[in-house]
């Protein structure tokens, strides 16, 4: 198993700190590895899709404009 070294900011390291009886290493691997499970699903679909960057970029530009009319933005 690899290991990775984790910055904080001050005040979270603060809280970790005074709860001890949290094994922390154990929450950070699971979110880890929840995140990384969502981009290897994430991955595949990429794979197999027929979009082309400027078809996404399009897509985002239309979202993008339709949630700003939405929040009147």
């Amino acid at each position: 198993m690899g290991n990775i070294t984790l910055s904080l900011p001050e005040d979270v390291h603060d809280i970790v700190k005074a709860h001890k009886e949290i094994r922390w290493s154990e929450i950070a691997r699971r979110a880890i590895s929840e995140y990384a499970k969502k981009l290897e699903l994430l991955d595949k679909i990429a794979s197999k899709s027929k979009l082309t960057e400027k078809d996404v970029e399009e897509i985002d530009k239309v979202l993008k404009r339709a949630i700003a009319k939405r929040h009147g933005i």
